[in-house]
């Protein structure tokens, strides 16, 4: 029997996330996948997400049945058996039959026959044993927190130390969980349109002008006018918020603009202002391109650091690269690759893009600093580090914003004293109906003295 596609598919996925540092929600979005059938696309995903949501718990299950140390083992027979624990443990409509011939077939096909025997006894033996719980039931207790919610332990023990022991373990739990497509419109009509062709919507959790996909696979949406116009876009709550919050101007920057769905709102938002929208990379230029299809946005690719623009802007926005540890749910394998060491540079790279996007602003001008990571170094900190520079800059009251974003209706549904911390604004996986962002507002007072 050949290996069954969306098995494959998932496979080399993996192994790509694995080996190549590679992001399984963009491959997700390839065109193989898309060739694949409805159930084997859904298949597919299941076992990508899966298998990176629950990684640690997976190899304590392989550990236990394995008599070789998984340290030894390679990536690609690793791959193979945390596919096939996951399926047996999580997907009680798997056939147990095929969860392991088919991995173990994955194992020969990778060219790593020798090891097939091996695997083929593993799985045997996980086959026999009772399958994982898929919501164990910990009480508040830190030291069982990582190891049940599959989250790395020095994660845990800093979300702990930040927000409380009971928000850390509705992070944790929220992050396992599949989580519901946020989508923004450009026009209350297109809703009409896409429940013409069967795709209902519900309102969204947070923002009034927000949706969610109901009961509706996402490759449905994607195939349709509304979604290849741009006229509809996946886009979570949070993200959108972020990008309210910059408000109106003749001229704005956004400092890192790729993927585009903040640019996307600066545009709607101010359809007869000029928008420079910057990113580095070619390749994400070209995506921002794709996405951001509005006639006055200009995307440029540039240094934010060296910018190759005359004149101040009014709002600015540096969304800024950082570890996405409020994304948790959408990219699961980030909270694998992440080290304690890695947010100190990121926290370098963050002042610098800060210091460097500031002096572009007008006097009286907003700059948003946003980032979608829960780590301080990458949120207060940075804003602290910049602010205390020579004085030209201040810390807007980011209530006063979500104030305005209220009374105009545009804000609704949530308890706007849960959004705020200090002030900042904060959402959590858990607490809020969307990913984990961190948003603050500088003021421009005086001339800058970089």
């Amino acid at each position: 029997m050949p290996i069954s596609p969306p098995r494959a598919v998932a496979f080399d996925i993996l192994l790509r996330v694995e080996t190549q540092a590679a992001y399984a929600s963009e491959l997700l979005h390839s065109d193989r996948v898309d060739k694949l059938s409805p159930p084997d696309r859904g298949l597919t995903t299941v076992i990508v997400m899966g298998v990176l949501r629950w990684r640690s718990r997976l190899d304590e299950l392989i550990a236990g049945a394995s008599s070789k140390p998984l340290a030894r083992l390679d990536p690609e027979v690793l791959t193979a058996l945390r596919m096939a624990a996951y399926q047996l443990a999580f997907l009680s409509r798997i056939p147990v039959s095929a969860a392991i011939n088919d991995s173990v077939d994955l194992v020969k096909r990778a060219r790593k026959t020798s090891a097939a025997p091996f695997a083929n006894a593993v799985l045997r033996r996980l086959a026999k044993n009772e399958p994982a719980p898929t919501a164990p039931d910990i009480g508040l207790h830190p030291e069982k927190l990582a190891a049940a919610f599959s989250h790395p332990q020095w994660l845990v023990d800093r979300w702990i130390k930040q927000f409380g022991i009971e928000s850390a373990l509705n992070i944790c739990r929220q992050n396992q969980l599949e989580p519901s497509p946020s989508l923004r419109l450009d026009n209350p009509s297109v809703e009409a349109e896409l429940a013409a062709q069967g795709i209902q919507l519900a309102p969204g959790g947070m923002l009034a002008s927000a949706r969610l996909l109901l009961d509706c696979p996402v490759s449905d949406l994607t195939r349709t006018a509304a979604f290849r116009e741009g006229r509809v876009a996946i886009q979570d709550e949070g993200s959108q918020l972020v990008a309210l919050l910059v408000g109106t101007g003749t001229r704005l920057l956004d400092c890192c603009a790729a993927p585009g769905g903040k640019t996307a709102v600066l545009a709607a938002r101010n359809p007869n202002s000029e928008i420079i929208a910057a990113e580095i990379h070619p390749h994400r230029v070209d995506l921002l391109r794709q996405r951001v299809r509005a006639t006055n946005v200009k995307v440029i690719q540039a240094d934010v650091t060296r910018l190759p623009v005359e004149g101040e802007f009014d709002r600015i926005l540096a969304d800024v690269p950082c570890s996405g540890t409020g994304t948790l749910a959408h990219n699961p394998e980030i909270k694998w690759r992440l080290k304690p060491s890695d947010l100190a540079d990121l926290h370098n790279k963050q002042v610098v893009i800060l210091r460097a996007a500031l002096p572009h602003l007008a006097p009286g001008g907003r700059a948003v600093y946003s980032t979608c990571s829960l780590e301080p170094e990458e949120d207060e900190a940075v804003v602290e580090e910049v602010l205390a520079d020579p004085p030209g800059y201040h810390l807007l009251d980011i209530r006063s914003e979500l104030d305005r974003l209220r009374s105009s209706g545009e804000l609704a549904g949530e308890n706007l004293d849960s959004l705020i911390r200090g002030s900042y604004l904060r959402t959590l996986p858990g607490l809020h109906p969307c990913d984990g962002f961190f948003a603050a507002i500088l003021e421009r007072t005086q001339a800058p003295r970089y």
